[in-house]
């Protein structure tokens, strides 16, 4: 099993005919891996404060990034922190592991350019649009609004070329 195409002495090419490899599914595929990464370290990092002070760790980091401890920022951050449970951690942990491992699927699935990637992509990206639209109706701001516009990019990408494709196979059976 080699690639695509094999070479002959001659220089032509036989064996299956070369595939073209869509940029944006590859794209796409590269940002749910990062995606994936980004929650698992997340899922790391909320495992690994199970039997910590999170208060603690905000001190030292915000004395790390040099921002005053005695400021607002951070005593919002504190008081936060401080309503975090053991438990609240070992959910946030579980469900970012588990959302890590769905974008790890999707990601992989769609840089091998596999039909039941795209469609996956499709499915859990509109399932989880409408929690979305409820986060920024209830606290608006850019970010929430570029991961909208961006969730929203991917759908109408996914949903563009799976009918493309259809029309195209379609076509080729007829």
């Amino acid at each position: 099993m080699g690639s695509a195409v094999e070479i002959t002495e001659a220089g032509t090419a036989r064996g299956r005919a070369s595939r073209h490899h869509d940029s944006g599914l590859l794209a796409i595929g590269l940002l749910k891996l990062a995606e994936a990464a980004f929650f698992f370290l997340v899922g790391v990092g909320a495992i690994h404060f199970i039997h910590n002070d999170l208060g603690d760790a905000a001190l030292q980091l915000a004395r790390r990034l040099r921002v005053d401890p005695d400021g607002r920022l951070i005593s919002f951050v504190l008081d936060r922190v401080d309503s975090i449970t053991t438990l609240r951690l070992k959910q946030i942990g579980l469900a970012t592991f588990f959302y890590s491992g769905l974008r790890m699927t999707e990601g992989i699935g769609l840089v091998l350019e596999k039909v039941w990637a795209e469609y996956l992509t499709v499915g859990a990206t509109t399932a989880f649009l409408p929690w979305e639209l409820y986060e920024i109706v209830r606290h608006p701001d850019w970010v929430r609004a570029c991961l909208l516009a961006a969730n929203l990019t991917v759908l109408a990408y996914l949903v563009w070329w799976l009918g493309r494709n259809r029309r195209t196979g379609a076509a080729k059976a007829d």
